[in-house]
């Protein structure tokens, strides 16, 4: 059991046999031996790496801050090319094998991006400027969790994301790239060059049946400033960096419809509360500007 001043993950992994139901059938528990499907185990893992960089970094017990249990279902369906949360779990499917395909052993920042979404308080409309918000916070927790994991500082990571989901033939780095949108991939089979946005001048107005109005599209500009802000800041970006960003994120102080412009505002006043006026705030404030938001 938790105690007050040690808690530990409850993670359960579910197998969909590649059917449609969920949850599946439980195939492993907190505490349980390996088995010998590498997908349960890397999942359970990375579900692990996640809960322990939320702990050390920011304090915050498992997802919703109170030790809740950590679920995942995998082998969703018959090839099915996506990772996403539903019912309380992370789900996945196995891709197929062509142009998504899950290698295990590449998947923390995947997993740490399906899970992160349910740390913003209040939730993100998942539309428009506050959908492509969501989608940008659950990018940057995922490159923190993943650059926790690897020891690494703001000028040592690659700032790539979902380069496990990609089958190695693909002229392709990943699927995202938070330092330099727009770059990821450029190849037919993924429908040409990576369409991400990096500034507000290239922002596309998309209806929502398209993208739900562009929200991994515009999620680069996000992405890119918080890449400027945390560089700029210097050392482990999930230090200050993504200090300011986690506060911003989970304090309640954003609307459920969120613009960028709203979020740079909360940012900056975070920065300004967290280390007054100095060069962590001039980082923020030239970040968003960089991209066009201020």
């Amino acid at each position: 059991m938790d105690t007050e001043d040690t808690p530990v993950p409850h993670r359960e992994i579910y197998d969909a046999g590649n059917k449609d139901s969920l949850p599946g059938s439980l195939v492993r528990s907190e505490g349980d031996d390996p088995g010998a499907d590498e997908l349960v185990n890397c999942v359970y893992d990375a579900l692990g790496t996640t809960f322990d960089f939320f702990l050390a970094a920011y304090g915050r017990n498992s997802l919703d801050g109170q030790g809740g249990t950590l679920r995942a279902t995998v082998h969703y369906r018959e090839n099915f090319m996506n990772v996403f949360w539903e019912k309380g779990r992370l789900v996945l499917g196995d891709g197929d094998g062509k142009i998504f395909q899950l290698r295990p052993r590449d998947l923390l920042d995947v997993v740490a991006a399906g899970v992160s979404r349910q740390i913003q308080n209040p939730q993100l409309r998942y539309f428009n400027q506050s959908g492509a918000l969501s989608e940008s916070i659950c990018d940057v927790f995922a490159s923190l969790v993943k650059q926790y994991s690897l020891g690494q500082s703001a000028d040592q990571a690659d700032w790539l994301l979902g380069a496990g989901m990609l089958a190695p033939n693909l002229k392709a780095k990943a699927l995202r790239s938070l330092a330099a949108p727009g770059t990821a991939y450029d190849d037919p089979q993924l429908s040409g060059k990576d369409r991400q946005k990096a500034h507000m001048d290239d922002y596309v107005e998309l209806p929502l049946h398209l993208d739900n109005g562009g929200v991994h599209i515009n999620s680069g500009i996000p992405n890119r400033a918080f890449h400027f802000a945390a560089t700029a800041i210097g050392g482990n970006a999930w230090e200050k960096a993504g200090r300011i960003w986690y506060d911003a994120a989970t304090g309640g102080k954003l609307a459920a419809d969120a613009s960028f412009a709203d979020f740079a505002e909360l940012t900056a006043t975070v920065a300004e509360d967290l280390y007054g006026t100095g060069k962590e705030l001039d980082a923020v404030n030239n970040a968003w500007k960089a991209v066009g938001v201020r």
